[in-house]
């Protein structure tokens, strides 16, 4: 194991200490999976409680905790609760560094190439070129090729012109009017997505015959789990706001609890496990100009003590797994880090949060027979330009709001949350770009 886990394993046993809690050698040993050890460091550096890193090492005994001068056996984590069955596959880790424009080319670069492997996996592109070979090519060919979409254009006669780019060169991509299929989807083509094309080559032009996106593939497993659980979903919480709804909120509570509803309703909440609450659990605090006029409560310390208060009283065998959205206290720009323990402190002592960035993605329930379901879970800061700049989308007669199925099929397509530069404010990691779905998830929030 490579000294840098090391060092990780080395830290959770000195923030466990610093939490009084003792550990047993039998925690070193459940820790051998690096991904566990990368977990449970993430969550260490969020300041997540002691209770929450013990449940996600396993169900073992693996500490003692003091009390009063006396040490008493930790109580292992119930046996019907969730928390410990919740795996993040993937979070961003911010890299904090003085940002560059080569940072910005080298993050296009990391965003074809994995779109890339992607396309390259397609049937339809047989026999793929790059760019730099087509642009001298005066002889009609067959080719194939794959570029990131650097301009869009419609000519005098309403074709769309389409530049594309890759690390070898540019080049000209002709869709006639005349092809009603490939003509409608050119028209829902943006900036900066990677597409495939199959056309024929001109003068140092191709004329499309297909464009080919990266797409979900049809032999996607679609999965049951073989007992009944549900998971609860909610985003847009808004805690603070005079527009928040503690009424509807207590009773969603109280159902969670078995207090209320019909007896069925009651049966379906004793199998909830899971409740994801995908960003905007605040209100927030100057988001924008006069906020304070709408705001009940107008510090943004106690609007995540209130959001605590209430999701306390969640049975904790429950998980509640939390991102932020573009209210939370926190930067905007995508991939946002978890809630911060500065302003979110009370949110970090509940046992059953697991509290990561958007977006992420976890695994949920899975067990010896069972691999689990992938949840993909975002925000969606850049839902509101698709909403409006994808032809498809925006002429699809539904109102801006109800176009959300619209947009998260349109992403799910480009295997992007937000391809377009301008849908979104983001950090240019210069090794990667964390928003790729580079894995299929089975199901987007």
């Amino acid at each position: 194991m490579s000294p840098d886990i090391e060092s990780k394993k080395k830290e959770i046993v000195r923030y466990l200490l610093s939490q009084h809690v003792l550990v047993k050698p039998e925690l070193l040993q459940a820790l051998a999976q690096p991904e566990q050890v990368e977990q449970l460091y993430q969550h260490v550096q969020q300041g997540a409680s002691a209770s929450v890193l013990l449940q996600l090492a396993g169900p073992a005994e693996v500490a003692i905790t003091t009390s009063g001068g006396q040490l008493q056996a930790l109580a292992q984590p119930a046996q019907d609760s969730f928390v410990s069955r919740v795996k993040v596959l993937f979070q961003y880790q911010d890299k904090p560094k003085k940002r560059t424009p080569q940072d910005f080319v080298n993050y296009f670069n990391a965003r074809y190439r994995a779109l890339e492997r992607l396309l390259q996996q397609r049937q339809e592109l047989q026999n793929l070129t790059s760019i730099g070979r087509l642009t001298n090519k005066r002889d009609r060919e067959t080719v194939s090729l794959i570029g990131m979409v650097l301009d869009k254009q419609t000519t005098k006669n309403e074709n769309i012109m389409l530049m594309l780019e890759d690390p070898s060169g540019q080049i000209k991509v002709m869709v006639s009017k005349s092809k009603a299929d490939i003509y409608e989807a050119a028209r829902d083509v943006v900036l900066d997505e990677v597409i495939g094309i199959t056309g024929s080559t001109g003068n140092a032009i191709v004329f499309a015959n297909s464009i080919v996106i990266p797409d979900i593939p049809l032999t996607t497993e679609i999965k049951k789990s073989p007992d009944e659980v549900y998971a609860a979903i909610l985003s847009c919480v808004h805690v603070g706001s005079k527009l928040f709804l503690p009424d509807a909120f207590d009773r969603f509570v109280r159902w969670l609890r078995g207090e209320t509803g019909t007896e069925q309703q009651r049966e379906i909440a004793k199998k909830v496990g899971y409740v994801f609450i995908a960003g905007d659990l605040v209100d927030g605090v100057g988001i924008y100009p006069s906020q304070e006029k709408e705001l009940a409560i107008t510090d943004i310390y106690a609007q995540y003590d209130e959001a605590a208060r209430l999701l306390s009283q969640i049975p904790q065998h429950i998980a509640l797994i939390i991102c932020p959205g573009n209210h939370d206290a926190g930067r905007i720009s995508e991939p946002q880090q978890p809630l911060s323990p500065l302003y979110a402190k009370a949110m970090y002592q509940l046992p059953n949060a697991i509290l990561l960035g958007n977006p992420c993605m976890v695994n949920i329930h899975s067990s010896e027979h069972f691999p689990g379901f992938d949840f993909l879970m975002y925000h969606g800061y850049s839902f509101d330009d698709y909403g409006e700049i994808v032809p498809s989308i925006k002429n699809s007669g539904k109102n801006i709001s109800d176009r959300t199925s619209l947009i998260m099929r349109f992403l799910l397509q480009r295997r992007h949350l937000a391809p377009a530069h301008t849908s979104t404010l983001y950090i240019p990691d210069p090794e990667k770009d964390p928003l790729v779905l580079e894995h299929v998830p089975d199901f987007f929030i």
